[in-house]
């Protein structure tokens, strides 16, 4: 296993126990707070975002670069079109009506919650549907070239200047 893999791996498996730990894959706790019943979820996001957006500020400033990568750590920030609306919307009436997105339904899958299945089948099917809109090859025929090329495809608004394969 490469290094990359297993940091992966890793790091994988820390956020689906954080996920897991705080709540978030508990349908009942998101539903409390998509209901404005229960403001824990929000203040753990919230309290996320802040220190992402501190500890980026710092590591940008600081010039330092990404562990696996070694590309600097510089995230370019892009303006909204409309396709992010939409599918801001879309994720929200999937997250409403499941009560669930992606990453509590892999803690709920681990977790041993059956109906999770149905929630996972409906997001593959959703990307499917969204790549080829978009005139994108559908995944299960993608490959990770490893080239900044094809990760700045897929992830657009990280900037590296040196990507190493998966």
């Amino acid at each position: 296993m490469t290094p990359a893999r297993l940091a992966a791996a890793l790091l994988g498996a820390a956020f689906g126990f954080l996920i897991s730990w705080g709540q978030f894959s508990d349908p009942d706790r998101i539903r409390d707070m998509l209901l404005l019943r229960d403001p824990y979820l929000y203040e753990m996001m919230f309290s996320a975002i802040a220190v992402s957006i501190l500890g980026v500020r710092f590591l940008r400033r600081r010039r330092f670069r990404a562990l696996i990568s070694g590309g600097v750590v510089d995230p370019q920030r892009l303006r909204p079109e409309p396709r992010h609306i939409g599918g801001a919307a879309l994720f929200g009436v999937g997250w409403a009506i499941t009560a669930s997105c992606p990453a509590p339904i892999a803690a709920q899958l681990s977790q041993g919650v059956l109906w999770s299945l149905f929630t996972l089948a409906g997001l593959l099917v959703g990307v499917e549907l969204g790549l080829r809109r978009q005139g994108r090859e559908p995944s299960r025929s993608r490959t990770w070239s490893g080239s900044s090329a094809s990760a700045q495809s897929v992830f657009p608004t990280i900037s590296t200047n040196k990507v190493e394969k998966l």
